[in-house]
């Protein structure tokens, strides 16, 4: 009986830690990046009544270079009228290499950027794994979320409900 009580005390606790991160994550973060043109970008300069797409990523990460190949091929048809922020903690000099490898100058509606080492981003949405993906709607209000890598279809589909 003891065991069952502290098991069953166990999942409470989880499933309210579970309830209040994402209670936590509804809104957009407050976030402050430094961008390949060398000025800092925050949430206050995302344009009102868009979708917004926040991508928590590493510049040497196979599984979001992928998934920003996949999402380039979509770009015009499916993301065009999302804001789509990438953001990571590495070092400035990758976060250009990746910028400009990746041909992200091309999308207006992209913004790469990192928080150089706050980890602010990274523990807000208390990221395990990269890509993250948080997905806003025009309102600012949270969609969806997706803690491994997502298909590009499902992010397209996200973003049409939005």
């Amino acid at each position: 009986m003891k065991k069952l009580l502290l098991l069953l005390s166990f999942i409470v606790a989880v499933g309210c830690t579970q309830a209040q991160n994402n209670a936590k994550i509804q809104n957009i973060p407050k976030y402050k990046i430094l961008t390949p043109d060398s000025t800092y970008r925050t949430q206050a300069n995302l344009k009102k009544a868009m979708p917004v797409m926040i991508i928590y990523f590493m510049p040497d990460c196979g599984h979001c270079q992928q998934l920003i190949y996949d999402m380039k091929e979509r770009m015009k048809q499916d993301f065009s009228k999302v804001q789509i922020v990438l953001i990571t903690d590495a070092m400035y000099k990758m976060v250009k290499g990746f910028h400009r490898d990746f041909g992200l100058s091309a999308y207006p509606n992209v913004t790469v950027g990192t928080e150089q080492g706050s980890y602010d981003i990274l523990n807000y949405y208390g990221v395990k794994m990269t890509p993250y993906v948080a997905i806003y709607n025009r309102n600012g209000k949270l969609l969806k979320t997706f803690d491994k890598e997502p298909k590009v279809k499902d992010l397209a589909a996200v973003v049409k409900k939005g």
